[in-house]
């Protein structure tokens, strides 16, 4: 990015204690001219104009001032003046667009960036007395923005559905500012009257601060003094608890820190949980770490999950923990090099110089021309790293010893099959729950060369009101299900004849509410199907095609297993290790976070396992899909289900499924993750909605497809259909095996 400017729009200022946007902004001024642009301040009497001073390390901080009592047409019209002015004045053209706040395209929209970056640092709207128009700013924002970063994984996990290009870039540590605070230093002032043990915080004090806990952690441990450090913001001084060993000392300037900290014992982070915290990742606890402090946390979600298993960090949910942490975290001060070693392995590769470097390869990415993927260098570029891609990728490579380049949009491989573990520790689904049955000897083998397998016969309860109250009743419906729900004693070999004398004859059967009601009747179709099928695909039975519910059987014996396959296990050790193994290949190259459009046009072949809609423009139209919002909860009990799966057909209950992942993975675990599934119109796109004219727009994607001599379309998205995780596998071995049918017939022609 040499010779250009940078436009930075911050709702800080600058001389606010340092934070993520003055560390990278200080380091890509060292390359380029970057203007960090603040709020207004407003002043009687006076003209729209900036104020601006040179920082040492060479970023330019303007700050706009305008006529106190200015209307809001005023205001916006003074900040396109003072930047219009700034931008002539300094000849910057085609700039760099970063942002911090969403609010600022209110008086920017009529720029152009090169490109525009969307760093969100936090969840704005969560915040006390925050804009209600803020949500709507930022979708705005992020229609604009080529690329977005988020400032924890949290964060990105809330963000990464609604913009192509999101990269999870949490904040790092200047290890060489704080690393002074494990020396000797001149201590503070007023801290000099304060007995020590002393365990400290720095930072804003608001609303995200459990100033509850603190206080009862405070009574609990009178012994201990507690320092915090920062300014006081959105709440009431006088609301702060007092106590003998509480002590409020205001702010400090970024260079005073590492002296503070240096006479403390422990750090704290006494964080509340609530919506101002959901997503928050602290820089507060590598900084801590750096300076030589063990910390005491409450479960923020990303502390969780990136320092948890320190020994350094002690998690503490109330004030009880919160007081046993800072008992074990000043057991440790004396004993620094039982932990340090292992923290400061931790924070290593940190350092905001390496978070630049990424940030910067990732915006000079949106910048470079296409084609920096050389296709040429491949005899295969592969789409998608789910189950068809990875497939496909592995055969090619290993199977037919060519060189494959493996692209996928998101940061991780598997699809949706992908797992990981949970902040808990607990392995979960992240896309909702993938269970993996098959009849195919076949495909079983295949997969069987890249994990081992734990048995898992799947069940499935929905919860339905019966003549006895709500109950959990076995799904697909069985005898077992009849007889409960109804309140009989059917024998099996009755069960046919009652469901045969409720059923309702349609003929011809076309749609899934004729296959239902031909089957069990009204009571069942109304009570099971109807209202689950309307929350899954926003539409009623009767308008989806036949093969929807075709899928579901009805069973007259007690079979409660959802799936009768042959084959029903799990990968031993989850889906994303089976998924490793088989891309382990010297032949692949597996890029992640990367568009296949980014990708140049000069390979012999490509596999598209995309959308194929999306790879032809939408040229006809988009291809009608339904998306899913998944809520993931963790509980502090051991199990939570029944079985892995509980069905919610009731239209009242805004959630179509709720799964127990520690049923399908078989771990042991003192706690356990829940998932919840919202069926939507809008995001990734997961199941083709089975409708005739839907059918219809399909088939003119695939005369485009057929003629397109070298691409081939593989997999639920880029066939329009909905396959389970087997019949792609199987889908994706005859795929190659006609490839290499074809490349050997082309040979032998030659």
């Amino acid at each position: 990015m040499a010779g250009q400017d940078l436009l930075c729009f911050s709702h800080l200022r600058w001389d606010f204690v340092f934070q993520r946007p003055q560390h990278l902004l200080v380091r890509a001024a060292r390359s380029i001219r970057v203007w960090y642009i603040e709020d207004a301040e407003w002043h009687h009497g006076i003209r729209p104009h900036a104020v601006t001073r040179t920082t040492p390390e060479g970023v330019v901080v303007v700050v706009p001032q305008l006529p106190h009592g200015v209307d809001p047409e005023g205001y916006l019209a003074g900040m396109r003046m003072i930047l219009a002015e700034l931008m002539i004045g300094n000849r910057i053209e085609r700039p760099i667009l970063w942002y911090y706040t969403p609010h600022a395209l209110d008086w920017t929209e009529h720029l152009v960036g090169n490109p525009t970056v969307y760093d969100c640092m936090d969840e704005l709207s969560a915040f006390r007395y925050a804009d209600p128009g803020l949500p709507a700013r930022e979708r705005a924002l992020m229609a604009r923005a080529a690329v977005v970063f988020t400032g924890g994984h949290s964060l990105y996990e809330a963000k990464r559905t609604l913009h192509r290009n999101v990269h999870a870039m949490p904040s790092g540590v200047d290890t060489s500012h704080f690393a002074p605070a494990r020396t000797i230093l001149p201590e503070p002032a007023d801290h000099a009257a304060i007995p020590h043990p002393r365990v400290g915080f720095y930072g804003v004090i608001d609303e995200r601060l459990d100033t509850t806990l603190l206080a009862e952690a405070a009574a609990l441990r009178p012994e201990v003094h507690f320092i915090l450090v920062g300014p006081v913001a959105k709440i009431d001084p006088a609301d702060l608890p007092q106590a003998p060993n509480l002590h409020w000392l205001g702010s400090r300037a970024y260079a005073e820190l590492p002296a503070t900290c240096a006479h403390w014992d422990a750090a704290m982070m006494p964080f509340a949980l609530n919506q101002a915290t959901r997503y928050i990742s602290p820089t507060k606890t590598p900084e801590y770490l750096a300076a030589g402090l063990a910390v005491v946390s409450t479960p923020i979600a990303d502390v969780v999950a990136t320092y948890g298993g320190l020994q350094a960090v002690h998690i503490a949910a109330d004030a009880q923990a919160f007081a046993a942490g800072i008992d074990a975290a000043l057991a440790q001060r004396p004993l620094p090099e039982t932990w340090r070693p292992e923290a400061d392995r931790a924070i290593a590769a940190m350092g905001w110089d390496s978070i630049w470097s990424r940030m910067h390869a990732q915006v000079h990415a949106t910048r470079r021309a296409p084609g920096i993927l050389r296709r040429a260098e491949y005899d295969h570029v592969v789409v998608g790293a789910g189950f068809a891609g990875s497939v496909l990728a592995e055969r090619l490579a290993a199977g037919s010893g060519r060189r494959v380049l493996l692209v996928d949009r998101r940061p991780h491989i598997g699809g949706n099959a992908h797992d990981a573990p949970d902040a808990a520790g607990i392995l979960i689904h992240p896309y909702g729950p993938h269970i993996f049955h098959t009849n195919s000897e076949a495909v079983m083998d295949y997969l069987s060369r890249f994990t081992a397998w734990r048995p898992y016969e799947h069940r499935v309860l929905a919860r339905v009101p019966t003549f006895a109250g709500c109950q959990l009743l076995p799904i697909p419906i069985n005898r077992t299900t009849v007889n409960r729900f109804f309140g009989v004693d059917l024998a099996e070999a009755e069960v046919a004849a009652f469901l045969g004398a409720r059923a309702v004859s349609r003929v011809p059967v076309r749609t899934s509410a004729d296959v239902v009601l031909g089957a069990v009747g009204r009571e069942l179709y109304e009570a099971f199907f109807q209202g689950y099928t309307r929350k899954q695909w926003g539409l009623d039975p009767s308008e989806l095609d036949k093969s929807v519910t075709a899928r579901v059987p009805t069973r007259t014996n007690d079979d409660d297993r959802y799936f009768t396959d042959r084959f029903q296990a799990m990968p031993r050790d989850g889906y994303t290790a089976m998924f490793r193994r088989m891309l382990h290949h010297p032949n692949i190259e597996v890029a992640l976070e990367t568009e296949w459009q980014d990708v140049g046009s000069r390979s012999p072949h490509m596999v598209f396992t995309g959308p194929v809609d999306e790879y032809f423009g939408h040229r006809h139209g988009r291809l009608p899909y339904r998306s899913l919002r998944f809520e993931h909860e963790t509980l502090e009990v051991a199990q939570a289900l029944p079985v892995g799966v509980v069905n919610e057909p009731d239209p009242a209950v805004p959630y179509t499924r709720t799964t127990e992942f520690k049923h399908l993975t078989g771990q042991v675990h003192a706690q356990t993750s829940l998932c919840r599934e919202y069926p939507t119109a809008e995001g990734d796109p997961y199941y083709p909605v089975p409708r005739p004219e839907n059918a219809d727009l399909y088939r003119r994607y695939q005369a485009l497809a057929d003629a397109t001599d070298d691409v081939t379309f593989v997999g639920r998205l880029a066939t329009y259909k909905y396959y389970n995780m087997d019949q792609v596998v199987a889908q994706a071995l005859s795929t190659w095996q006609k490839l290499m049918n074809r490349t050997q017939a082309t040979m032998a022609a030659e």
